[in-house]
This record gives C-alpha cells, sequence and structure tokens, in this order.
C-alpha cells in the first residue's frame, strides 16, 4: 500500500492558482520596491533643498 495522497483536479487547479497569485504578489511588490528607488535616484540631493 502506498500513502501517496491523490488530489482531485480540482484541488490541483487551486494549488496551481495559489503558486501564480504568490507570484503575481511578489513581481506587483517588486515593482513598487523598484519604482520608489528610482523615484528616490531622480529627486536626489534636491530632497533637501525643499522649503520647509
Amino acid at each position: 500500500m502506498s500513502d501517496e495522497v491523490k488530489m482531485t483536479e480540482e484541488e490541483k487547479l487551486a494549488k496551481r492558482r495559489r503558486k501564480r497569485s504568490i507570484a503575481l504578489a511578489l513581481i506587483l511588490g517588486a515593482l513598487a520596491i523598484l519604482f520608489y528607488a528610482i523615484t528616490i535616484v531622480k529627486i536626489g540631493p534636491a530632497i533637501f533643498q525643499r522649503p520647509l
């Protein structure tokens, strides 16, 4: 007897969907960080020259 866990087709699809969602979330988070970093670099030292 084998103790393999047999997944139904629906469970397989749900698992793939979850992995895809996590990957998409990571990509979106990386893009947000990238845009933030680019913005900070473009502003540069001028950020300290602004009036308070």
